[in-house]
């Protein structure tokens, strides 16, 4: 995919932009950020990673590690936001949970999820969700996040994408998880990838709500034609 979901890459460069300068504007808000932008991260990089549709073991692996120093850049930049702010061991979780995505998790996720069905990537989605509640330590839970936006993205990807039904229920899901944590403070830990989540698949559906979607096939990703 190239260029359909222009809508989630502008959010997701508003949210660095806003990240960067939480120090300045609400430094209260930087662990929420942090954790916005490992579940949008992981989304795109999976929409994006097409060569896990053309390679096989060790090669696909290898070659995702030889690009993720240029994707940790935008991690190194968040943890240096957390410096500025003061908090070094955020800073120190943020590099580290960044590291073991890119270098572990998404090739070994990657693979495990590609073998599921929609169904069952569904429900490893709101089990990723729920259990983010019981992370111990910031490095813990911007993992867990970063799974989250890889299942969500897969759950995205096998369709049907651009569905005005589709995009209702994931707006319907959004309003949900803004308004529980007024009702119950205490559901906040999981309102809020939940919200993410939501709010992510509500923007891929409308990039490409005005396309028309080839439904996905096993061994290929979704396409979209113009």
């Amino acid at each position: 995919m190239s260029g359909e979901l222009r809508a989630l890459g502008v959010v997701h460069g508003l949210l660095l932009g806003l990240l960067l300068a939480s120090p300045l504007i609400a430094p209260g808000l930087l662990p929420w950020g942090v954790e916005a932008l490992f579940i949008i991260g992981a989304f795109q990089l999976r929409l994006a990673d097409r060569r896990w549709d053309m390679r096989d073991g060790w090669r696909s692996w290898i070659s995702h590690i030889r690009m993720a120093p240029l994707r940790l850049i935008p991690w190194g930049a968040a943890a240096t936001v957390a410096l500025i702010a003061g908090n070094g061991a955020r800073a120190q979780a943020i590099l580290i949970a960044a590291s073991l995505c890119e270098l572990l998790v998404y090739p070994v996720c990657t693979h495990v999820l590609a073998r599921l069905s929609r169904r069952v990537v569904g429900a490893v989605l709101v089990l990723l969700i729920l259990i983010g509640l019981s992370a111990v330590g910031e490095t813990i839970r911007y993992m867990i996040g970063f799974m989250t936006g890889m299942s969500a993205c897969l759950f995205w990807l096998r369709g049907p994408d651009g569905e005005g039904h589709a995009l209702a229920l994931a707006l319907g899901g959004l309003v949900a998880a803004a308004i529980a944590p007024v009702l119950w403070p205490a559901a906040l830990p999981v309102a809020f990838p939940a919200a993410i989540v939501c709010a992510t698949l509500a923007l891929a559906h409308v990039s490409t709500l005005r396309r028309r979607p080839v439904p996905w096939r096993a061994g290929g990703g979704t396409q979209v034609r113009p």
